[in-house]
C-alpha cells in the first residue's frame, strides 16, 4: 500500500497528482523550489480531452467560471477570410454542459489548482526541493535543501522539462531538443464577436486567438526560427509586429495595437520523450518530466493531468507498487508518445511548408485519438 508520497514540483501535473492521491487517503508532501509558487505565461488552450481530465480532477466549475469555454474552431486565411469551421465534440459524458474546448490564463489555472491542492490536505513546502534521493526495497529516503529528511513509499517527479528527478534517476535519459520553432503569446482585450477559438494560417506563420475570460483573449503565434535564440524583452513588441506583417483582419488589428504596454511572451519550443520505463524502483516521472511537447495539439498540460489521474488509479488498485508503476506507464506511454511525436511532426510540416492536406490529415488523426478514453 502507498501511504506516503512525495511530489517534486508544484506545476499543473504535480498539483493534480497531489489532489488525486489525497482523494484516496494517501499522505502527500509536495515541494516546490519557487518560494512564491508562481506560474508564468499567458493563456492556455484547453482541448475537449483536457476539459474531460480537469472535470475528473474536480475543478471544471472553476474553469468555466474564471476561464472561457466554447464549442468550435474557425480557420481563417491570412487576410481574415473564413476558410472553414471545425467542430469540437463535447467529451464529458457526466457533464453535457461542458463545451468541447476553452481557454484560461495560466496563472488563473495555477491559482485554482493551488486552492484545491491546499484544500485537499496535501502538505506543501515552497522554496525547497530534494538534495538527495536514496531508495531501497521498502521505501525512499529523501533529504531536502531545507535540512529536513523524510522517508516515503514513493517519489513522483513532476518537475518539468528540465527535470532534476529525471537527471538523477535516469542519467542517460534523452535531453530536451529544440524543435526549430518559437511561440509568441500576447494577452489582449476580447471583442464581443470573438466567442471561440480562431486560427489564421499564413505562409510561414500560424496565428490565432482564444478567449480566456469574459474580457480577455490571448494571441498565439508560431514561427520558424533556426536557433533557440534569446530575444531581448524590450524588442518583443517590435519583433512580433514584424512577424505578423502578412496578416489582415483581426490579427492585423491586434498587431497594429501592440506596443510597450502589451503583455507579450516569447518562448522557443523544446520537446523530450523518456523511453519506457518511466520509473526506477520507487521513483516515477510524469508530465513534462517524462514527455514535454510543443503546443500544436494543445495537449501538453492535458496529458500531464491525465498522468495524475492514471497514476492515482493504478496505485489505488494495485497491492504492489512496482506493478502499479508498470501499469501506469503501459497505460500512458503510447498516448503521450503520439502527442509528442505528432506535435513535433506538425511543427516540422509548418517549417518546410508541407501540403496543407498532409497537415490537416495528421491533425484530424491526432485529435481523434485524443478523444478516446484514457
Amino acid at each position: 500500500m502507498t501511504r506516503k508520497v512525495l511530489v517534486v514540483g508544484g506545476g499543473i501535473a504535480g498539483m493534480c497528482t497531489a489532489i488525486e492521491l489525497r482523494k484516496r487517503g494517501t499522505h502527500v508532501d509536495l515541494v516546490e523550489i519557487d518560494p512564491d509558487w508562481r506560474v508564468y505565461g499567458a493563456g492556455i488552450t484547453l482541448s475537449g480531452a483536457t476539459l474531460r481530465a480537469l472535470t475528473e480532477i474536480g475543478i471544471i466549475d472553476d474553469i468555466m467560471k474564471h476561464g472561457w469555454c466554447a464549442d468550435g474552431l474557425d480557420i481563417l486565411a491570412a487576410d481574415g477570410t473564413k476558410i472553414s469551421e471545425i467542430p469540437t465534440p463535447r467529451l464529458v459524458a457526466s457533464r453535457p454542459d461542458v463545451p468541447g474546448g476553452g481557454g484560461i490564463m495560466r496563472p488563473v489555472l495555477a491559482r485554482i489548482l493551488r486552492e484545491h491542492t491546499l484544500r485537499s490536505g496535501a502538505a506543501v513546502r515552497c522554496g525547497t526541493t530534494f538534495s538527495s534521493i536514496e531508495q531501497d526495497a521498502e521505501g525512499v529516503e529523501v533529504r531536502f535543501t531545507d535540512g529536513r529528511q523524510e522517508r516515503y513509499d514513493l517519489v513522483v517527479g513532476a518537475d518539468g522539462l528540465m527535470s532534476k528527478v529525471r537527471d538523477l534517476v535516469f542519467p542517460d535519459a534523452p535531453k530536451p531538443v529544440y524543435t526549430g520553432q518559437g511561440s509568441w503569446r500576447a494577452v489582449v482585450p476580447r471583442p464581443v464577436h470573438i466567442t471561440h477559438a480562431t486560427m489564421c494560417v499564413g505562409r510561414l506563420v500560424k496565428a490565432g486567438v482564444n478567449p480566456v475570460s469574459k474580457d480577455e483573449m490571448y494571441l498565439y503565434v508560431t514561427e520558424r526560427r533556426e536557433t533557440a535564440e534569446f530575444i531581448d524583452e524590450s524588442k518583443w513588441a517590435d519583433t512580433l509586429r514584424g512577424v505578423l506583417q502578412e496578416f489582415g483582419g483581426l490579427i492585423g488589428e491586434i498587431r497594429d495595437g501592440l506596443g510597450a504596454h502589451s503583455r507579450i511572451l516569447y518562448r522557443p519550443f523544446f520537446a523530450v520523450l523518456q523511453p519506457r520505463p518511466w520509473h526506477h524502483g520507487r521513483v516515477v516521472m510524469l508530465g513534462d518530466a517524462a514527455h514535454a511537447t510543443t503546443p500544436h495539439l494543445a495537449s501538453g498540460a492535458g496529458i500531464g493531468v491525465e498522468d495524475a489521474i492514471v497514476l492515482a488509479q493504478e496505485l489505488g488498485k494495485a497491492a504492489d507498487i512496482e506493478l502499479a508503476l508498470q501499469s501506469f506507464t503501459e497505460r500512458r506511454y503510447e498516448r503521450c508518445r503520439m502527442v509528442v511525436e505528432n506535435s513535433i511532426a506538425l511543427g516540422e510540416m509548418e517549417r518546410v511548408q508541407a501540403p496543407k492536406e498532409e497537415h490537416q490529415a495528421l491533425m484530424r488523426q491526432s485529435l481523434g485519438a485524443l478523444m478516446t478514453p484514457i
